[in-house]
């Protein structure tokens, strides 16, 4: 994990949305395990109960599970992980939007600019 914390939002949050984004992007798997508390607080340099706050949050949301003295694991349940890349997709166009909002141009330009940009991006993963 390699977070870097910026001093407007809460440190647990940028950790929290980090994890998220590590399971989006398939960086940690359906299943696997996660490091302890302690050692991704000491990794990352932050109080361990500020990783335990991310931890639980997690744990909430369903996204993560712990079961008695073992290590905590990412959720397996497909329906949870398509609603969190979902939210994550949400989020991403609904920051996009407003990037664009004050340049005022026609939705299909933008469409457009997308869908040249996503092509492009298909060319060069080939």
């Amino acid at each position: 994990m390699n977070v870097r914390f910026d001093k407007r939002t809460p440190i647990y949050l940028q950790v929290l949305q980090d994890m998220k984004r590590q399971i989006i992007y398939g960086e940690v798997k359906a299943g696997e395990e996660l490091p302890s508390r302690r050692q991704l607080a000491n990794d990352l340099k932050i109080n361990p109960n500020t990783v335990q706050r991310a931890f639980s949050e997690m744990e909430e949301e369903g996204l993560i599970y712990t079961e008695p003295n073992r290590p905590s694991r990412v959720t397996d349940d497909p329906a949870l992980l398509n609603k969190l890349k979902k939210e994550w997709v949400e989020q991403k166009v609904s920051d996009f939007v407003s990037a664009l909002r004050p340049l005022d141009l026609p939705v299909s330009e933008i469409v457009r600019l997308v869908e040249d940009n996503m092509q492009d991006r298909k060319k060069e993963d080939k």
